[in-house]
Order: structure tokens, then sequence, then C-alpha cells
């Protein structure tokens, strides 16, 4: 069994009359995990640092650019019995303002901005939703933007 890093989870959030919205995108049909809601994710490409990867699929997936960023204190993980691997996986934070217009690419089939409670109903996966409520909790509190690391 190996232990490797080839993935990111980066959340994608704006505020919005005083409160905070995360974006939350459809995977399409013909995806892996077809109509799974999501956060953006992605693959580290060679040579690439975690968050550099974070932003470029930022992009990529939404034509949004984050205004600020930051490494959020979690790293979610999973096992694949296709290569008996333990896979770990970063997790960012990126805001971005209200003027920018998402734009899907073609992994997604559908987007929509939410509150805390529905991204979680959203998403599949625990530590997806562990990572949200994270987020929430430094975004809400200003001692707790200290567990942040801003990039």
């Amino acid at each position: 069994m190996t232990i490797k890093s080839t993935l990111i989870e980066a959340h994608v959030f704006r505020r919005i009359h005083g409160k905070i919205e995360f974006l939350v995108m459809k995977r399409a049909e013909t995806e892996i995990y077809p109509n799974v809601w999501q956060m953006v994710t992605g693959s580290i490409e060679k040579g690439e640092k975690a968050y550099q990867t974070a932003i470029r699929e930022i992009i990529e997936e939404t034509t949004l650019a984050p205004k600020s960023f930051w490494i959020v204190p979690k790293v979610n993980s999973f096992y694949s019995a296709k290569d008996d691997s333990i896979n770990l996986v970063p997790v960012f934070l990126a805001e971005v303002g209200l003027e920018y217009k998402v734009i899907l690419s073609l992994e997604h089939s559908e987007y929509l901005w939410c509150g805390k409670e529905k991204a979680k109903k959203l998403f599949a996966w625990p530590g997806q939703r562990e990572s949200v409520d994270i987020i929430s909790e430094c975004l809400s509190d200003e001692k707790s933007m200290l567990k942040l690391i801003k990039l």
C-alpha cells in the first residue's frame, strides 16, 4: 500500500449582504461520480504545488479569479482499492467577488450559491462536510481566521 497526494479540494465562497455563500457544482453525466455535488476538485500536475493546482482548477472549472486564498487546516483522505493507496487531499479556500460570473467547464452541468447547511446536505462525503464546518467557523470569528493560512 502507498500513501499519495495527487488531488486537491478547493471551496469557493462569496460574501453577500453579510452572509457567506458557497459555490457547489453538479458533476456532469459524462464524469466519474455523475450528478454528485461538489466543490472544485482536481489533480496535481507534475511540478505543480497543491495550492497552485487549486488556483488553476478554480479558474479552469469556473472562470472565477480568487481575490483572497487560504490553506484550510484540514486534509481529507480516502482509500482506493484500484491501486491499494491511501490518498491525502489538502483543502483550500478562495473568496471571489460578486462582480464575477461563473462559467462552468464541461466537468459540471450546473451550479448554485448556497449557505453552509445546504452545501453540507449536497456534499456526498463526510470529509467535505467537515471542511465546510471548519471553513464556516474560521470565517465567522476573527480569532478563528488565524487558523487559516493566507497565500
